[in-house]
């Protein structure tokens, strides 16, 4: 490992432009420089390209073609990555300054890791806003297995050598890729946090893809849990068969 390792970040992108900017911006002006940033765009019809095209001498590496959605377009950078940590920030957050210094500071004391992330994150609004700030910890495997399924995935990088080992992502999954790559990648390494303060701002807006599938976005986290071994009376299992219970009825009332 250098003493400057190179972190490879990726944003998968299509028809967010109304956000993609302070997005780019966020990666372009972290305080840690060695950083390889690809930003995958899946052929937006919106003003995109027209803000990618303004930081194309910044970006490294541009794609603009269609492709068969999320996962495959983080598959596409995350291919592509030459740095030893991976990560993707999604067109429509943002990563703070320090993130990837916080990170890369993780990283060197605990090399033998395969997924670093940062405990604390802020929800955000459509306008930037700050609504709350969260922490999570996740200690190991079983815990994310069986006990809470909650990932972080914003400022969350993995070392590319475990990534390329279990053949990226899934791209059947179509909401939890984050939950199945974390599951898989903890069979080969442990996790690591950081716990200095919020590195990253989730957005939650009208048209973000967790609000507008509730049912079918629990319905694969537990088909993903099952799949990577949870028990099927743990808690996590139970949890997601009351919320799926919960949107069962809203459905029947018609709310």
């Amino acid at each position: 490992m250098n003493n400057q390792p190179l972190i490879t970040i990726v944003t998968p992108s299509y028809n967010q432009g109304q956000f993609i900017e302070e997005t780019i911006l966020s990666v372009l002006n972290q305080t840690y420089k060695n950083i390889q940033y690809i930003v995958v765009d899946g052929g937006s019809t919106d003003n995109t390209m027209e803000v990618v095209n303004k930081y194309r001498d910044k970006i490294d590496i541009i794609i603009h073609e269609k492709d068969k959605g999320q996962t495959d377009a983080i598959n596409k950078g995350f291919k592509l990555a030459k740095g030893e940590l991976v990560g993707w920030i999604n067109s429509d957050d943002i990563l703070y300054m320090e993130c990837v210094e916080k990170i890369v500071k993780v990283y060197k004391n605990k090399p033998e890791g395969v997924v670093f992330y940062n405990c604390f994150n802020d929800r955000i609004d459509k306008d930037s806003n700050k609504i709350v700030t969260y922490k999570k910890i996740i200690p190991n495997r079983n815990y994310l297995l069986n006990k809470n399924y909650d990932v972080i995935q914003q400022a969350s990088f993995y070392r590319i050598d475990i990534v390329k080992k279990i053949n990226y992502l899934d791209e059947s999954i179509y909401y939890c890729m984050d939950l199945d790559l974390w599951l898989r990648l903890l069979k080969h390494g442990s996790i690591y946090c950081c716990d200095a303060g919020p590195s990253s701002g989730f957005r939650i807006w009208a048209d973000t893809k967790t609000n507008n599938g509730s049912y079918k976005f629990l319905k694969e986290i537990r088909k993903t849990l099952l799949h990577n071994g949870a028990k099927k009376l743990s808690p996590n299992i139970i949890r997601i068969l009351y919320y799926e219970f919960k949107e069962f009825i809203k459905k029947l009332i018609g709310f």
